[in-house]
């Protein structure tokens, strides 16, 4: 239930939803697209790297569990909660996975998060995507801040983050549970009229 503003909010209820999910170009032939039930075995996949699993903890257990977590994203589009797209070559073969999360269109407000699968690494695909979904978000879209976090020991992730323009704004201590224990971690944020 959503309570009453003193404010108007910073992207009106009904605003995303009323569209389907963008399809979003990013540099270097980059395609950001809904997550298809043919993609099931590469996201699978990309959960049996030592590097996903170390980062992050959700895991799906096999293909079918993939399949219901894209359900879950396909809601969390029409209730205006969150979105996760695919990053593909063309459309295509699939490189990795961005989302935003925690969508507070009153404040204008969204989480980030990305992995890239092993082959497509060091190739800037993260942060290209990152960069095109920033410029969505920010702009078309309506947000006013993005934010994300990562371990204070995944140097690459925040490689990543200042590149697409996410400024360092602090660590916030003991934040997070990884697969070898508690991390520290940065919060990065990249604000409508950043450069």
């Amino acid at each position: 239930m959503r309570s009453s503003l003193s404010t108007p909010p910073a992207i009106p209820a009904g605003t995303l939803a009323a569209a389907p999910q963008p399809m979003l170009s990013a540099q270097g032939g980059l395609l950001l697209r809904p997550w298809e039930p043919s993609d099931a075995s590469a996201f699978f996949a990309a959960y049996r790297d030592p590097e996903i699993q170390h980062w992050h903890t959700r895991q799906p257990a096999s293909e079918d569990q993939v399949r219901e977590w894209f359900q879950q994203y396909r809601q969390a589009w029409e209730q205006e909660t969150g979105a996760s797209w695919a990053v593909t070559r063309g459309g295509g073969e699939v490189l990795g996975r961005i989302a935003m999360g925690s969508m507070n269109l009153d404040d204008g407000v969204a989480g980030c998060a990305y992995w890239v699968l092993p082959a497509a690494r060091g190739a800037g695909v993260a942060s290209r995507a990152l960069t095109a979904l920033s410029v969505w978000a920010l702009g078309e879209a309506g947000f006013h801040r993005l934010h994300l976090d990562h371990s204070t020991r995944n140097h690459a992730s925040c490689r990543v983050a200042v590149k697409a323009g996410f400024l360092l704004e602090g660590t916030k201590r003991s934040d997070a549970i990884h697969s070898d224990g508690r991390h520290d971690m940065h919060l990065h944020a990249r604000i409508r009229g950043d450069e």
